[in-house]
Order: structure tokens, then sequence, then C-alpha cells
């Protein structure tokens, strides 16, 4: 699991990189010289990294605007050379789960990266695998009781592995936006009056249920 920490720590460094340099590019195309925001005003969020990268900025009259075009493909490639680090940590990445847990990548919304997180929580806390309840709990994702007079609510848990819990969120949003099954549980649940966040918990829960049966360390 020391290998997948590794390549994690590696892979969310670019991610962060790649987030704050299109950010920086974006702002710069925003905010350039009138001849930029003209050339990139329909490439703002399709096509911008693409266009921008392959630039061949002139030295002309306007020593601004060959500076700016000069950043604007200087970040842009930045960001292609990012974009290749990351599919390359991805790679590995699910060598080391194909080998570990491979059947775990068959569950719907389990990519590399939230595959790779639950395998590194689970490699940590060998002594919480011993159930699927402690697991869950490791996760974060146990009912908290909520209750107020005769209206019996639960919240969700706050506590836990918050990498394991934020990678079982991603998991559940993916399901709710695609997965047919997620999406008619929802409108069940939220027609019997619980709220998104209460669905939500429900999901999660169901999601450490399943996750458990896959991890190699629990077998």
């Amino acid at each position: 699991m020391e290998q997948m920490r590794v390549l994690l720590v590696a892979k969310r460094s670019a991610r962060a990189q790649r987030i704050q340099t299109l950010n920086q590019l974006r702002h710069l195309v925003f905010t350039g010289p009138e001849p930029i925001r003209s050339r990139f005003k329909d490439r703002y969020k399709t096509g911008l990294i693409t266009e921008a990268a392959a630039m061949r900025p002139r030295n002309g009259s306007d020593p601004v605007l060959f500076t700016t075009n000069v950043v604007i493909r200087s970040l842009a490639r930045r960001i292609q050379g990012l974009n290749d680090e990351i599919r390359s940590l991805d790679a590995l990445l699910g060598e080391l789960i194909y080998a570990t847990a491979p059947s775990l990548l068959e569950l719907y919304g389990v990519g590399v990266d939230a595959a790779a997180t639950l395998l590194v929580t689970a490699g940590d806390n060998p002594d919480r695998l011993r159930s699927e309840g402690s697991w869950a709990h490791l996760c974060g994702v146990t009912p908290v009781p909520a209750s107020s007079g005769k209206t019996i609510r639960y919240r969700l848990n706050r506590g836990g592995d918050r990498n394991a819990n934020s990678a079982l969120y991603r998991i559940v949003l993916t399901r709710m936006s695609s997965h047919d099954e997620t999406r008619r549980y929802v409108a069940r649940r939220r027609g019997e009056g619980l709220s998104s966040l209460e669905v939500i918990r429900c999901l999660k829960r169901y999601v450490a249920r399943q996750v458990f049966k896959e991890l190699p360390m629990a077998a």
C-alpha cells in the first residue's frame, strides 16, 4: 500500500498544480489585451489549452501583447505536461490495484483514485477490518442519531478517515448522476421525505458495504 500512498501524493500535487495553472491561464485570457480576449472568447471552457499551447507569439509593436502570449503558451504547455503526468500516475496506480483488488474497479463509479484511496485506508487500519461495521465506522459513514421529539432522524458522521469518506462521496455522486438504479433509489427516498444529505448518507453506507467485500485484507 505504500506504493499507492506515494503515487497518490504525487497525483494530488499534480492535480492541485493543474487547477492553479488553469486558473492563471483563464485569468490572463480574460484580462489580457483585446486581441487575446477576442481570440479565445469561444475557448474559455473547451479547446483553450490546445490552442494556447500551439501559439507562436511574434514580437511586434505591442510588447505587452507579445509577453502575455508567451506566458499563456507557457501555462498551457505546463498544463499539458501535468495532464501527461497524471495519466502516467493513474496507469501505475491501476497496475497496483489490479494486482491487489481488481474487483474493486468493477464497482460502478469506482475509479483508480477512489480505489487506491480506499485501499490505502484499509492497509493503514488492518485492525478495523474485522467486520463490515468497523470498516464503515472507519470511513465515517455510520449513522449518527439526530432525532428530535417524535421525529426519528440520522445525520452524516463527520468522523472517520476523511480521505476514505471523500472517496465514497465521489463514488456516490457519480452514481447519483449516471447510475439508473441509484437514481431510482434517490427518487424513492426523497419521496419518503429524506433530505439530500440523508440520502447521500444511506448511499455512502451502502457503497462502503460493497467496497468491504472486495478488500483483500477483509477476505
